[in-house]
């Protein structure tokens, strides 16, 4: 399974990386879900974990010195998902892990926006980077739209 997601992101670019990463934040959410339904303390801490470390991979990545306020509000973001991932681990709570699953959802579905229509974005870019309600400046994983670029990343 992993070298077939190797091979399946080989190529893409930053924003479908980015939406990968997320599917797999919601991935491990999910098992960390089933983790709890089951009483296994160990499967649980496993999957929030990888999550976990893949918020922390996003948020290493994240140019806030290019991408301004939206580059901020998202390392908010991660923080806050961070934080309730802990939460909902320490408290054994299903609900958090679904709380987390749908506010990633929300994000990585305005980040499939973007990866449909780069242009689109690069014109907002190019017209005003750090306007107010502006989604997301730039590709967290540091690449220009529309480039690829190649991630040993697996989720």
């Amino acid at each position: 399974m992993n070298s077939y997601q190797a091979c399946s992101l080989e190529g893409a670019s930053g924003v479908e990386l980015t939406v990968a990463l997320y599917d797999g934040i919601i991935r491990f959410m999910r098992q960390a879900i089933a983790a709890v339904e089951c009483g296994d303390v160990q499967q649980r801490r496993y999957a929030v974990k990888r999550a976990m470390d893949i918020v922390i991979h996003l948020e290493a990545t994240l140019r806030t010195d290019i991408g301004g306020k939206p580059a901020e509000a998202l390392s908010e973001f991660y923080i806050a998902v961070f934080a309730l991932m802990l939460q909902g681990s320490q408290a054994n709570s299903k609900q958090k892990f679904e709380n987390v699953i749908a506010y990633v959802r929300n994000v990585r579905d305005a980040w499939r926006l973007v990866a449909k229509d780069p242009e689109a974005m690069r014109a907002t870019l190019t017209a005003s980077p750090t306007s107010p309600g502006q989604p997301f400046p730039i590709s967290p994983m540091n690449a220009p739209a529309g480039s690829s670029r190649g991630s040993n990343w697996t989720a």
